[in-house]
This record gives C-alpha cells, structure tokens and sequence, in this order.
C-alpha cells in the first residue's frame, strides 16, 4: 500500500483518538514493524516512549467517556490532533521510504478529517441510534485501534 495513503489513513485515526495511533506507532517502531532508524524520529522506538505513549493513550481512552471530557473540535484538542496527526503521518512515510514533509502535511489532512468527521459521525450516531455516547466512543476506540493497526502493519 501507498505510504502517502497509509498517512492520511493514520492521521484520521489521530482525529478519532489523538494518543492511541501514536502510541501504536510507537509500539511498531520498538518491534521493529516499522523503521525509524535512520530518522530523527528514532526515539519513538525507546522504551521509555512507549511506556509514555501507551499510559497516555489509556488514560485518554478512560477520559473519553467522561462527561466532562472537552470537546475535539475545541482548539487545544484539534492542535494535539494536528501535531500528532503530523508526527504519525511523517513516522509512515519515513517507514516508507518517502518523504517525511509529505507525510506530515497528509497526517495533518486526515487528523483535521478524523477530529471533524469524528465529531459529527458520534453526534449523529447517538442520536440516530438513541443509544448512550459510551457505546459509540467504545466503537471509536476500536476503529482508532484496530486502524492504527492496520496502518502499521503494512510495511
């Protein structure tokens, strides 16, 4: 698959849950799945990252259900989904050989897609299935984790 695709693919993920793809990613890195090696993006691979990474990405899969959770258009949220959107985005395109520039810009498009489209696909599901927001967020979470996923798995 197209390393171009697969980061815009990613950075939706990131606009559903901004800390699980980049700790997926993370995870990729240590196992080897994916090469950052040769990067500046190598310490994604330590093990330090993906124990920050994937506590971060629990909590914020905990914090989600809260009620009181801000909202993901909210500006601080949309830039963590931004720069992480782009941190993902060039972490697939340098694991695919292309530039990581590109992968950033396209990371940043589908991080802005996935918040925003996120948004609206739970709002409207809640309300078109009347069914509690939790088990649309719970269907959230395992499209942001089983995507990232995919993603990684690629190469």
């Amino acid at each position: 698959m197209n390393g171009l695709f697969l980061a815009a693919l990613i950075g939706i993920f990131v606009g559903l849950r901004c800390l699980t793809p980049p700790a997926v990613v993370a995870w990729a890195a240590l196992l080897h799945w994916i090469d950052l090696d040769a990067s500046r993006l190598h310490f994604l691979a330590s093990k330090p990252a993906v124990i920050i990474l994937t506590l971060a990405a629990i909590g914020e899969l905990i914090a989600d259900k809260l009620p009181s959770s801000p909202n993901r258009t909210a500006p601080l949220g949309l830039s963590a989904r931004i720069v992480l959107g782009m941190l993902c985005g060039a972490c697939i395109t340098i694991a695919g050989h292309q530039p990581s520039w590109a992968g950033a810009v396209l990371g940043l498009a589908g991080a802005l897609a996935g918040g925003f489209g996120g948004f609206l696909a739970r709002t409207r599901s809640v309300k078109a299935l009347k069914c509690p927001d939790f088990v649309i967020a719970v269907l959230e979470d395992a499209v942001a984790i089983g995507g990232a996923l995919f993603v990684v798995t690629r190469f």
